[in-house]
């Protein structure tokens, strides 16, 4: 594929708002709000995510969260960690909304206590009926190339695929069907849980993901602000890479230079012919 000239100006468009950025990050688990903060203008990140459950409600502009980066032009993407099903899914988004905090929702529906993966039909069920209430839905799923095609169907405005099981680090474990995702895809693919360095967002971005959400290998970094800055420019490397296009992958080697060793052996049949003509004489 020939390289866009316009590729750094290509917008991310979610629900009919246009994105700069392509990192969108977690709020927990930083160690501290002031380190949340600085690694948060370390990302570039526009786009910030957090467990309605963990905010006050009632009081949003007070809430020990949110009142670090309410002030901030950023664009929240609440979500529904802590519900088992549709209709509780359902309901956190509408008291997310009714509070102030917008239309976008993260669906967020675990199945199950030790992988933590999302349950695939209540997802789409809380997908579906939300889509029908007008919210801007991104759900978050396993990386099942169908499930994602049948949650788009729905009306996700995203479909948000794990790399591997969420706050296990372990990376991108199937990149066949995170590529596949992508291509069947006519939704942006952002790629979220599982992510355990800038390498893994690196690799998910080459693959065509449209942007990573991460949290986790951040906040638990040793200097969360500089992994911020990493994922940062990790992921437009990785998109770089993809507009530039990798070479095919070989079976076997071949040399850069076209004819290997070339120096030595024209020096070598010089030699030899140099002491050819001194017999000769």
């Amino acid at each position: 594929m020939g390289m866009d000239a316009n590729w750094e100006e290509a917008p991310l468009v979610i629900g009919g708002k246009k994105l700069t950025s392509r990192f969108l990050l977690g709020t927990g688990r930083f160690p501290s709000p002031a380190v949340m903060q600085a690694a948060l203008d370390a990302s570039g990140a526009e786009v910030i995510t957090f467990a309605v459950r963990r905010v006050d409600l009632d009081s949003v502009e007070e809430d020990s969260i949110l009142q670090h980066v309410i002030h901030r032009p950023y664009h929240y993407l609440p979500n529904t960690s802590g519900a088992r099903t549709a209709e509780e899914a359902v309901r956190i988004a509408r008291l997310a909304r009714a509070a102030g905090l917008g239309d976008w929702i993260k669906v967020e529906i675990s199945g199950h206590p030790l992988t933590l993966l999302p349950d695939p039909l209540e997802t789409l069920r809380a997908t579906s009926r939300l889509a029908e209430e007008g919210f801007t839905v991104l759900p978050y799923t396993s990386d099942d190339v169908i499930l994602c095609k049948r949650l788009e169907e729905a009306g996700a405005a995203a479909v948000m695929p794990g790399a591997s099981p969420i706050g296990t680090g372990l990376g991108l474990l199937n990149p066949y069907n995170l590529s596949m995702i992508v291509e069947e895809a006519q939704v942006p693919v952002i790629v979220d849980a599982g992510i355990g360095s800038p390498k893994d967002a690196a690799e998910a971005m080459e693959l065509g993901a449209s942007a990573i959400l991460a949290n986790t290998p951040v906040a638990k970094a040793k200097d969360p602000v500089a992994m911020a800055r990493a994922f940062s420019l990790a992921i437009e490397a990785g998109m770089l890479a993809r507009y530039a296009g990798r070479i095919p992958k070989k079976r076997y080697a071949s040399a850069s230079s076209d004819e290997a060793g070339a120096l030595f052996r024209h020096a070598d049949e010089s030699a030899a012919a140099s002491g050819a003509a001194g017999g000769l004489a």
